[in-house]
């Protein structure tokens, strides 16, 4: 099932840099030193100033102005840059570059995590996309000749709601069959009514010359081969803004593929749930701390606007999931992209003009309805939520059950894979 996928403002993990020295201790140091024990620093949450050099002067000489004992701060460079007015020897020494800032130290919990997160990404370098598939799963893959009209029920008839689809002429792979392509369907149906009549002629093959006609940009087809380590599909994912990547292995003599299968990101992060709870366990940040997920500028819908209206606002939004809220902006339900598919079975693109409420309840009676969350939840039980459920998406409320924001699949696998790398 479709993620939405918003910009993501991850949280810095690191502490506050050290505070810069404040002009009394800049001028209590230049005078020398206090004639008198100064009391301990009342604050002990900043790393101890680096202790100032002891610098020897000459024997007496004839009247001379003293020497001025320049000691060593922290930052900023400055409040400690030497005046040459003053008749010290030091003032004709070239001025020496201001030492670098010293590095905030982390903390055991900012330990802790990048531990964890370290260690699910070896995991998923030395794991191949084929171990994330069950011993027995079946496939269904759909030609691109087969009508639009009526892959709408092969979806429905198999509880799926995508499939790889294939090209015969061509004898490859040609992408993946979406709710995303049905909505497209819908939009070219809104823009051009003069063409209803054609739309139940509509073949796979013609998906892509209706996302050009409606102007939707088409998700790059990409996929890769099973036997790659599972940690290169996730990054292939992210990189491309797919939340599936089908499995396609490739004769090395022929040159002839075969999808084996799709991974989802829903799977992957259960793969990593299930099999790395001992790491896991480990990232107990906060989802407040680590800014996971969106939550400024959010669509919503209430139960009495139409499904089209759901709809137009996915589109804009690019979104694959809409939270259903009360006058009062408390959280009933969420409208998904899947529940279009329902709507438009057999072509009764009517029935987009009724309300979302009724739409829910054709969902089928396994559905696992929405999950949510607060800002307080640590990342490693939201992993043991999806250990234990199929989840798709959680919906941030406060206590009062209203909504806060939206933490997508996206959200979760681009943290775990990309936070605290260098080269990102």
């Amino acid at each position: 099932m479709d993620e939405h996928d918003p910009a993501e403002a991850a949280a810095s993990l690191e502490p506050d840099a050290a505070a810069p020295a404040s002009r009394e201790q800049v001028t209590d140091a230049m005078s020398g030193p206090p004639s008198t024990t100064p009391p301990p620093a009342q604050h002990t949450s900043q790393p101890p100033a680096a202790a100032s050099p002891s610098i020897t002067t000459a024997p007496a000489a004839p009247p001379r102005l003293p020497a001025i004992r320049v000691p060593q701060f922290v930052a900023p460079s400055s409040y400690l840059r030497f005046n040459k007015s003053h008749g010290s020897t030091m003032a004709t020494r070239p001025e020496q570059p201001a030492p670098k800032p010293r590095q905030s130290r982390q903390s055991p919990l900012d330990k802790e995590q990048l531990q964890g997160l370290k260690a699910i990404r070896e995991f998923l370098k030395v794991r191949t996309s084929y171990d994330v598939l069950p011993l027995s799963f079946r496939l269904i893959v759909l030609d691109t000749d087969l009508l639009i009209k009526k892959t709408l029920n092969i979806l429905i008839q198999n509880s799926i709601v995508s499939a790889p689809l294939w090209d015969s002429h061509r004898g490859r792979f040609a992408g993946i069959l979406t709710s995303t392509d049905y909505i497209n369907v819908i939009q070219y149906y809104y823009q051009f009514p003069d063409e209803i009549g054609k739309l139940d002629q509509f073949r796979l093959s013609s998906l892509r010359d209706i996302e050009k006609a409606i102007g939707s940009v088409p998700i790059e087809t990409v996929s890769v081969h099973p036997s790659r380590p599972l940690y290169e599909a996730c990054r292939r994912m992210l990189k491309t803004r797919a939340r599936r990547i089908p499995l396609v292995d490739v004769d090395e003599g022929s040159g002839k593929e075969t999808v084996i299968s799709v991974i989802t990101q829903y799977r992957i992060l259960k793969f990593i749930a299930v099999n790395n709870e001992h790491n896991t366990v480990m990232l107990k940040k906060t989802v407040r701390e680590i800014g996971l997920g969106t939550y400024s500028d959010l669509a919503t819908v209430h139960m009495n606007n139409t499904v089209l209206d759901a709809i137009h606002k996915m589109v804009d939004r690019n979104i694959s999931c809409i939270p259903i809220v009360d006058s009062e902006n408390r959280v009933l339900n969420a409208f998904e992209a899947v529940d279009v598919i329902p709507c438009i079975r057999g072509g009764a693109y009517e029935e987009l003009d009724n309300t979302v409420g009724e739409a829910l309840c054709k969902r089928p009676d396994d559905s696992p309805g929405i999950y949510t969350c607060s800002a307080e939840d640590r990342l490693d039980s939201l992993f043991d939520t999806i250990r234990k459920s199929r989840v798709h998406r959680l919906i941030v409320v406060d206590d009062e059950n209203k909504l806060q924001g939206v933490i997508s699949l996206s959200d979760i696998l681009k943290y775990v894979l990309l936070y605290g790398e260098e080269d990102v």
